[in-house]
Parts: structure tokens; sequence; C-alpha cells
């Protein structure tokens, strides 16, 4: 066995598990290190507190005057928690978050050292713009851009730093970060959802999205980690055979933690409470070494934020463990990668659920209201909820027969099918009185009854309705929810805008009664969602057939399905709803084009190094023994010798060949990358690194991976999947 790899198993094996006291009492500590809306009660003047709240619930921007008495009580909070700096943390287009440390130390006129925070420093900061991705919004020399505190996200303190949730925007305005569109987006749900929700409850004045997020995660041993090029600069097995044993017994899932991962488990869930982040459940998932973890449900904007924040605590607490935490899709072949599914529904201020069935006929006439405008919703703009989810690692993920299809479907129960079966058939225009009765009391009048039954999931759906809330289930472990959250927030904000003013129309012009100007709109609602809806296995090849007579889109990796994104179409859409202008969507098309050339390039690159300065090498050892070996059986044997050595000669010959395809296929990889790179159009440069590329990894891995079955285990010098898999 190779140093490297000796060292690493003999340090994991050898390891002193963390052993942890009982867990206190949760709720006792839950939000101690966040600065939320009771401490700021117990810090702040009425008036001022008072005008912070309106300040949060209204999108009113926050006065001067009233920002200075919020940071002087927010640095006394920080400094009694023992805090040193402050910071803005902020999520730029690179996948994670960003901060810069500043001292709440000053110097006074005098020379005498002060502890000050203003609220100039509180409300807004001036971070070096330069190097985030930008799209070409900003030049590199126009380095200016601001991030701008977020009130409806409240501080909290990591480490020694007090932590301000904030947006980042360019000098000239433009969003440089995942959370300003994503604000956008929920107050235009917001203000279009509240409209719709007055028609059965005029005292609604909010209307919240939800999310609920489930971290799907691996745990692997950091010894093992490090031993491991691919794993440490890309967050993958670029190569390796599969264990004999896997995922095939079905072992792992559900069943009791091992020892070790709870230990890091129990830390990191104290960590998360201690930073309000409710996490709820812990449990094994399907792969070996992988888990999930999942929260209680929040608003959807806090929710992200927590995300964000719970991976980079991950990280962190798994350092302490000697973990090495791995969010990729797909960090190994042949067993399940990883998702984050997204469970979304939209909340009043009244405290009812618009996607939960309620115990009246017009409770239930409001939760079909929602749930087929969501449903339209997701029809109408299937492609661009597929390109929300799209990423070279969740390219790996998405239709591997453990994850959903790249087909965008709706799964919503055979009752439910049952139920807008029913409600198409309504008549057209003014209801008749036993229509009526019949629709309230035999259709939608039973849908709590029905629903109490209709538990069945489709684990092949990408979007499914769960109950009381629709789960997108495509969303990849790695990714920032605020981008599909931004997606679907705006389609149903857009089509619930449209249901207003049709179902307006028909009572204004038509003189519709209110429930049957209803009925007739989602009756034609029900009709044009129709090739959305789909109960079946979305593996099946039979699925891929029907969807495209259906007309729905089969984007399979993420250059094809980036496209829609700069589609007139999503322009428009975001235009109207003031989500995001054209420049800002043009950006951020290039810079996730750019993040996807950069990764497919960075594993060509490792794959590269590992292939021909550790796999070949090796090989090229081994095979020296075998020839050492036969030219002894040649000295003992004489003529003899080739009935003792044919075994060792056709290995040998068998090393030769696979040396010669991985060096042959390591060159023509090579030589694509650098046609690849000479292409300045962004859109063909994704394009020959998906199909000229990629596609050579895979040929690169078989030769390497037989190897592996090759050479003598001693001598093998990367860290094995039933290493990386089995130990904890």
């Amino acid at each position: 066995m190779s140093t490297l790899r000796f060292d690493a198993l003999k340090t994991s094996m050898n390891r002193t598990p963390v052993k942890y006291d009982v867990d206190i009492n949760r709720s006792s500590i839950y939000g101690s290190n966040v600065f939320d809306i009771h401490k700021m009660q117990n810090f702040l003047a009425k008036t001022t507190y008072k005008k912070l709240l309106e300040t949060i619930n209204k999108n009113h921007t926050i006065q001067r005057d009233i920002a200075d008495q919020i940071a002087v009580a927010m640095k006394e909070w920080a400094i009694s928690k023992d805090a040193t700096h402050y910071t803005h943390w902020f999520q730029p287009l690179t996948g994670s978050t960003a901060e810069k440390h500043d001292a709440f130390f000053e110097i006074t006129n005098s020379g005498q050292g002060i502890e000050q925070f203003e609220g100039k420093q509180l409300v807004q900061q001036e971070p070096d713009a330069s190097s985030f991705p930008n799209g070409g919004i900003r030049n590199t020399f126009e380095a200016r851009g601001y991030t701008a505190w977020d009130p409806t996200s409240p501080a909290f303190i990591f480490g020694s730093t007090l932590c301000i949730p904030t947006v980042f925007v360019a000098y000239t305005g433009e969003a440089l970060d995942y959370k300003t569109p994503l604000l956008r987006a929920l107050n235009a749900v917001d203000s279009s959802a509240t409209l719709v929700a007055r028609y059965f409850d005029k005292n609604v004045r909010k209307v919240s999205a939800s999310l609920g997020w489930e971290q799907e995660y691996f745990l692997i041993d950091k010894s093992l980690a490090i031993s491991r090029p691919d794993i440490e600069l890309t967050g993958r097995t670029l190569l390796g055979h599969s264990s004999a044993k896997g995922q095939q017994l079905d072992d792992h899932y559900f069943g009791t933690i091992p020892t070790r991962a709870l230990n890091f488990m129990r830390d990191l869930e104290m960590e998360s409470v201690l930073l309000g982040i409710p996490v709820k459940t812990r449990h094994n998932e399907v792969a070996p070494n992988q888990f999930e973890l999942a929260p209680i449900y929040e608003e959807a904007n806090l929710a992200v934020d927590h995300n964000s924040l719970l991976m980079d605590l991950m990280k962190k607490v798994a350092e302490r463990h000697h973990f090495k935490v791995l969010f990729h899709e797909k960090p190994f072949a042949g067993v399940n990668g990883s998702g984050k599914h997204n469970n979304w529904s939209l909340k009043t201020d009244q405290g009812v659920n618009l996607l939960a069935p309620g115990k009246t006929p017009m409770s239930n006439l409001q939760f079909l209201t929602f749930f087929i405008n969501t449903i339209k919703a997701v029809c109408d703009n299937e492609e661009l909820l597929r390109a929300s989810i799209a990423s070279a690692s969740n390219d790996h993920r998405l239709g591997a027969n453990e994850a959903p299809p790249a087909i965008m479907s709706v799964f919503i129960g055979a009752q439910l099918t049952k139920v807008l079966g029913e409600l198409e058939g309504v008549t057209k225009g003014k209801l008749s009185p036993e229509e009526k009765t019949d629709l309230k009391l035999n259709v939608v009048g039973k849908i709590p009854e029905i629903l109490l039954d209709n538990t069945d999931r489709n684990r092949t759906s990408p979007f499914a309705f769960t109950g009381n809330k629709f789960e997108f289930r495509a969303v990849g472990s790695m990714a920032n929810c605020a981008n599909p959250m931004t997606v679907l927030n705006s389609i149903v904000a857009k089509q619930l805008i449209e249901f207003k003013a049709e179902t307006d129309e028909l009572i204004d012009k038509k003189g519709l009664k209110k429930d049957e100007a209803i009925f007739n709109i989602l009756r034609e609602y029900i009709k044009k969602s129709k090739a959305i809806l789909f109960e079946g296995n979305g593996y099946g090849e039979s699925w891929k057939k029907e969807a495209k007579k259906r007309g729905l889109s089969n984007n399979k990796n993420t250059p094809n399905a980036l496209k829609v994104k700069i589609d007139p179409k999503t322009i428009e859409l975001y235009k109207c709803l003031n989500v995001m202008n054209k420049i800002e969507i043009e950006a951020r098309y290039e810079i996730e084009l750019e993040e996807y050339i950069h990764r497919i390039q960075i594993e060509g690159r490792v794959l590269g190094d590992i292939a021909r300065n550790h796999i070949i090498p090796t090989a090229v050892k081994y095979q020296n023994i075998l020839i050492n070996n036969v030219r002894g059986l040649k000295d003992i044997y004489g003529k003899e010798f080739n009935k003792y050595a044919s075994e060792q000669l056709i290995l040998i010959s068998d090393i030769s060949k696979y040396i010669e395809a991985i060096n042959s296929e390591v060159t023509n990889m090579t030589d694509e990358r650098k046609k690849a790179n000479i292409i300045e159009e962004s859109t063909k440069k994704a394009q020959a690194y998906c199909n000229k590329v990629k596609p050579l990894f895979d040929k690169i891995r078989y030769s390497c991976d037989k190897l592996e079955l090759l050479i003598d285990d001693e001598l093998w010098p990367l860290a094995k999947y039933r290493e990386l898999l089995f130990t904890t």
C-alpha cells in the first residue's frame, strides 16, 4: 500500500472519537447568537423598534437616525457576546458566501482607542467587486461595489465576528448576488398572492413564501480525502473502481447513525441552534457515508441565508471531527448522489397555508386556486425551472436512477388528478344551482378527506405536491437555494397577476359571481396545463417519448438548459416583475456558462495529472515487478517458463494496453481542451467542453479503473472506494 494511503488509513483507524455530554435543551439556547427582533426589542427604544418593524414588514428604506440607533444597540449586544469584528455577509455569484472583517476598534482625535460602530457602517460597505463574477457588468478596473443591509434577515455572531446579511450590487446598481433578485421575486409574489388571497379573506395584508430545504451530503475521513487530489480540487472522485459492496443491500438508509458521524451531527446541530438555524431532522441517506439534515420551514429569504450559513458551518465543524464534507451532487460513481429538495409554499399573515386545504368549500377553493395556478406557472415555464437547477455537478445526478430526470413534470397524486378532472367539466359561463351544489359539496368540499389518504410520493418527479406544499426535488446539493426560489416565486407571481386580471374581467364585464369566475378560469388552466402533469416513472424511455409529444423540453446538459435564461420571454418576465433587468439577466447567463467551463476545465486538468503522474507510474512500477518475476521464472524453468509465467505475461500485456489507452486519451483530451480554450464566444466554448472534452473523462477513467483491479493493492496510490465509503 502506498505510504500516503497507508498513513491515511492508519490515522483514520487510530482516531480518538470526540465525546459529548448529553445535549442541552435546545429551546433554551435557540438563537442565542442572533440579534433577532426579541433582542432588538430589549436593546432599542420603543419608537426605534416600531420603525424597524415597519421597515421589515413594509419594505421601507431605513432612516439614517434609526440606523445609528440600531448600530449602537447591535454593537453593544455583539461586544457583550465577545465579538471583536463585524462584516457584511453576502452571497456573490460564486456559489459561496463572502465577508470582509473590520474591527469595532477606532482611534479618536485625542489618540485614544474606542469601540465604535455607526449607522453608515451598518447600512452600507464598499468591498472590492473586481474579482467577483459580474458577467461583463463591470470592467476589472471599475472595482467599486456596495453591500447594503437586509434588515429582514437578522445579524448573527459567527466565531468572534458580527455578521450582517446584505445584498451586493455594482456601483451602477445592478445586482451582483443571489439575494437581491430573490428579495425582488419574494416581493412580487407577496404583492400578487395577497390580491388573490383577498378573494377569500379581506383581512390578508401580506403573503410570504416559505421554504424547507433538505440538505444531503457525504462525510469522508479527512486523511483519506487528502490522499485524493480529485476530491480536494473538484469535490468528487474522477476515477475509482466501485466497491464490491455499495448500497445494494440498502442497509445504510435510515440505519443506525455511526457514532463518529453522530458526534459530528450533535456538534453541528448545537452550533446551528445558537445561530437560529432550526435544524430538526437527521438520518442516514441511501449511499454509504451519505446523510441528510433538514430544518423546520422558514420564510424563504431567511431559509436561503440559513442554508448558505449551514454549509459554511458544516465545513468548519467537519474540520473539528477530522471529516471532509462533500456537497457535490455526484462525488462517487455507482452510488446515489446528493440533492437539496426545496419544499415551497405560500402563507398569509393570518397564518393560513395557501397550499393546504381547509375545512370548508371556500377554503378549499382558495387551495385549488393557488394549487392550479402554481401548476400552470410550472407548465408555462418548465424550461426556465430546469435552467434554475443547471450546473456541471448536477448534470451527473439528474436522471441517474436516483434523482428526477431533466424533464420537468408535476406529480399531484391520483386523487387530486381526479379532482382536476371533475373541475375540468365545469360549464363555461354561469353555473346552474345544481352545478354549484355539486362542485362545492361533492368535489371541492371533500378535498380534506381526500388528502388524508393522498400520501403517495413519486421519487422520479422533479416537482411534486406532497400534501400542503410543492417539493422541488431536482435542486442539487451544492446549489444556492436562491436561484430556484427566484425562478419559482417569479413565475408564480406572474401567473397570479394574470389570473387576477382574467377573473376580474369575468366579474366586471361578464357579470359572473366571484366563485363562478374562479371556477371558469381554473377550468381553462387545467386544460392548458395537462402537458406538465405526469404520475408515472420519470426514468422510463416511454416518458421521454411522451414528453417530446407533449412539447416538454429535455435539456440534459447545462449549456443547453441555460439558453432559456436569455430568451425574450424570460427577459420580459423578470422585467415586468422588477426582479432583474436585461443587463443582470445576461450577466448571470455569462457567469453560469463561465462557471460550467471552468469546472470541466479543472476536472480535465486534475484527471490528466492523476492519470499520468499517479496511475501510470504505479502501473509501470508494478509491471516491472512482474517482468522481473518472469525473468526469474525463465532462469529457473528455462524453455518451459511459458508454462509457469503465462498469467504474468497476460497481465503485463493488459497493463501495457491500459497505459497506452490512458496516454492516448489524455492527449486527446488535452488537445480538445486547447481547441475549446481558443473559442471566444462563451456559448460555443461551453458546448465544446460539454461535447468534446467531457466525454473523454469516462474513457480515461475506464482504463484507470481497470488498472486498479490489476495492480497490487500495496502499490495503489489513491484511497479506494471501499475505504472512502466505509471508513467512519
